[in-house]
This record gives C-alpha cells, structure tokens and sequence, in this order.
C-alpha cells in the first residue's frame, strides 16, 4: 500500500503545526455533516492534511482612485509557538490551487489573480516564517457608471440646455439651473453612501465636484448676464426719459 487513507478521527493521534492565521478577524471550521477533514500518509513518510476553514480577513483598501481601484487582499499564515529554526514552512509547486474562479461570487469585484510570498518576523519570542497569499481583486465599475457617471454627465448637458434659451425667459432659465444644482447635489449624495466613510478625496469625489462646479457656472453665468441686461435697459431707459424731458422743455 503506497497511501494510507485515515478519517477525520485520527487527526488527533499524530503531530500538526500549530498554524494559525495572522490578520484573521473570525475563522470557522466546518464540521457538518462530519468533520471536513482530510488526512493521508504515504510510504515514503509524506503526510497530507486538509481542513475546510472560512476566514474573515483583514484588507485594508486604498480607495484614491476609487471607483477605479485595484487591490491585494493578504492571508497571512504561520507558526504561533515554532520559530523558524524548530518548524519551516515551503511552498509547494504549484503552491495555491484556486476553484473555478466562474463560481466565485464578486459582485463589486474582477478575480485578477493570486501571488505568494515569505517572509521573515523578526520578534522578542524568536524568528518566524510568514507565508501570504495576496488575492489581487479589480472593481467592477457597471454598477457606478449607471449609478453615477452617466447620469452626472447628463445633468451637466442638461444645464447647458440653459444658453439656448432666450436671455429675457427670466423663470424658464432660472428653473432650469436652479433644478440641474439640486440634481447634482442629490447625485454627490447618493455617490458617497457606496463609500466607506474615509478622509481623503476618492476619484469619484472629484469627478462629482467638477461636474457640480459646471451646472453651478451654468447658473451663475445666467445670474451675472441678467444682471448686466437689467442695468443695461435701465439705463437707457433713464437716459431715454432725460431725453424726451430735456426736449419738451426745450419745445414749451
């Protein structure tokens, strides 16, 4: 017999690593409807062991270029107790095997790819061997650009739609800028409760800001030119009515 095929039950009579994960949050193994657990030795003295595990893992995102942002998610495993000079961990070739990525359910997200790397903590205890996986992830931006960008880009052309309009239609233009402001301030609104709520400007942010600065330009443009028009037919009318005055005196 070239491998030894053994339950779940006799796990606990040989020696496993006392592995665990660095920057989990929450790990659960699965034990219905028995332990998911899988243990083989073969001849040669290899040893294979499996367990099914789910991690909530820490990833911290960088979202500047957010809704166009890529990241690379760590899980970062090692020895709690060894240092590297009692236990050392080695990728095997190939070192991570990876469901069809076609089951994977990433709404928001593109599965680019995986990489691995190891590395050495340097602590007080000791020496230890780090092994990561970066889960390298690109956001989908469909969603967004329904959501935000196509209707941003039309709310900007709709307050253009103000300059075709003629000058002396004083409630006509007004609604109009006065409407596509709003809109815009609804849409920045709804646009940054997709967000965590971070510090720092987000691609989308800016993209926002300009196309709320357009419309808004758009309805002070109308402001500052009723406001020159009205002076400027003020005026003449008081010059006109000078003029006829200055000429019936000049007739009596």
């Amino acid at each position: 017999m070239k491998v030894l095929m053994l339950n779940s039950n006799m796990v606990g009579k040989i020696w496993i690593p006392d592995t665990f994960f660095r920057n989990s949050r929450k790990s659960d193994a699965h034990w219905i409807t028995t332990p998911n657990r899988l243990l083989r030795i073969w001849n040669d003295g290899r040893v294979l062991y499996t367990l099914r595990l789910t991690i909530n893992a820490e990833c911290y995102l960088q979202l500047h270029n957010f809704p166009m942002d890529e990241h690379s998610c760590p899980l970062e495993f090692s020895s709690y107790g060894y240092p590297k000079n009692e236990i050392e961990y080695k990728w095997k070739k190939p070192s991570v095997e990876v469901a069809d990525p076609k089951y994977w359910r990433l709404y928001q997200f593109a599965f680019v790819g995986l990489r691995n790397t190891t590395e050495i903590s340097h602590t007080i205890s000791g020496d230890y061997i780090i092994m990561t996986i970066f889960f390298d992830l690109s956001r989908r931006m469909g969603y967004f650009t329904i959501q935000t960008y196509i209707p941003c880009i039309l709310t900007v052309v709709l307050s253009w739609v103000s300059f075709w309009i003629n000058k002396d239609a004083v409630p006509a233009r007004t609604s109009l800028g006065i409407t596509t402001v709003l809109t815009m301030t609804t849409l920045s609104t709804i646009a940054r409760k997709s967000l965590p709520k971070v510090s720092y400007v987000t691609a989308m942010d800016l993209f926002v800001s300009v196309c709320f600065i357009f419309v808004f330009a758009a309805l002070m443009e109308y402001g500052t030119l009723h406001y020159f028009t009205s002076n400027k037919k003020g005026k003449t009318t008081r010059e006109r009515k000078l003029k006829n005055k200055a000429t019936t005196d000049m007739d009596a």
